[in-house]
């Protein structure tokens, strides 16, 4: 089961990044882990440095994959992108939380992809 539920989480991240790259991102870093957590893609947009965590799921049977990412994913996310600042030393920047939340279509080999910009604050 883990390696079906990684194969999918990778999947969504790698077609998240080409849809943010169309979007006019440039993606900084993927899979940024530190001892307080992981971000999967830290990308600018214009003037901000934006931490992008990426849902994926097969249908949205359960309810958005955004949905997914509650108040604790949130603070371990802020915390991650805090240890991010400190170590690049980006302390002018302006930062913001996106979420890419993909639903992959399993019968068709498709897929739809959502940006939720700003999606939340600590």
């Amino acid at each position: 089961m883990y390696s079906y539920k990684k194969k999918i989480g990778n999947l969504g991240e790698e077609l998240a990044q080409s849809y943010l790259i169309e979007s006019g991102y440039i993606i900084l870093e993927k899979n940024f882990r530190c001892k307080t957590g992981e971000i999967d893609i830290i990308g600018k947009d214009g003037n901000f440095i934006s931490f992008i965590e990426v849902k994926t799921r097969c249908s949205d049977f359960y309810g958005s994959p955004g949905e997914a990412v509650n108040y604790v994913k949130q603070y371990k996310i802020y915390k991650t992108a805090q240890m991010y600042i400190l170590k690049k030393k980006l302390h002018r920047f302006n930062f913001r939380f996106d979420v890419v939340e993909v639903i992959l279509k399993y019968e068709s080999y498709d897929f739809s992809i959502r940006l939720i910009k700003d999606a939340f604050q600590v």
